[in-house]
């Protein structure tokens, strides 16, 4: 996390959350040409170290983790529906986003649902 911090520098710069996953290079790039459009791999842009902590998290996440949370859950049916390498990139960049609104509303990671505050 503390790398996270050091790369991102000011939470305050970014409008939305999600604008962070783009920030560290953990969208897909698009291509649009006249009738064509298509999104292939990620746009690899920004801090590549950072990137590859957040994709090892994500790895260690979906594949060594025993405890439940929903995080997991989504991980894992994705990893059905897109397989594993995609599922940790998307798990990567969400892990992105979950920490800038946890730094952003100086809260805590609630594992469960039942945790989050009322």
């Amino acid at each position: 996390s503390l790398n996270f911090i050091a790369t991102i520098d000011d939470v305050t710069r970014f409008r939305k959350a999600t604008d962070v996953g783009a920030y560290l290079g953990l969208t897909p790039r698009r291509y649009q040409s006249g009738e064509t459009d298509w999104s292939g791999r990620i746009s690899k842009r920004g801090d590549g170290g950072m990137r590859k902590l957040l994709y090892e998290a994500a790895n260690i996440l979906i594949q060594r983790v025993a405890r439940f949370s929903p995080l997991k859950a989504w991980a894992m049916r994705l990893v059905a529906r897109r397989g594993l390498k995609k599922a940790i990139v998307a798990t990567a960049r969400k892990l992105a986003v979950i920490m800038t609104r946890i730094w952003r509303d100086r809260t805590t990671f609630a594992w469960t649902k039942e945790e989050l505050p009322a």
